[in-house]
């Protein structure tokens, strides 16, 4: 007894989704974001995937009697772009043709 249920279709469906997360993630690692704290005095540059690639601080933002500030610089400004990764990681993630599977796609954020 068959419920008319496409098994082959399902599986179509799960390999392409695959395949735009693996593209996605992909083109996402390549991306440079910038985060930043105190007007810009302190940036960071990461990749999407997470990778710190350069800490720039202006020297203005370095007063020996005062060191605390400019680690809360830091921290904000890598507060500010790991928040720059998962922004772009959730917009991604709205681009993607996620199929309605039997009234699955809407659960995973897709089709509706």
């Amino acid at each position: 007894m068959t419920d008319g249920f496409d098994f082959g279709s399902l599986l179509e469906q799960a390999q392409a989704m695959q395949q735009q997360m693996a593209a996605a993630q992909e083109q996402q690692a390549s991306q440079l974001l910038t985060g930043s704290a105190g007007g810009g005095k302190v940036t960071i540059e990461v990749t999407g995937a997470g990778e710190f690639r350069k800490v720039s601080i202006a020297p203005d933002a370095v007063d020996p009697d005062d060191v605390e500030l400019l680690e809360e610089l830091v921290l904000a400004a890598l507060h500010d772009a790991t928040a720059k990764i998962q922004e772009m990681q959730e917009e991604a993630m709205g681009d993607l043709d996620i199929p309605d599977i039997g009234g699955l796609g809407g659960m995973l954020g897709g089709g509706e």
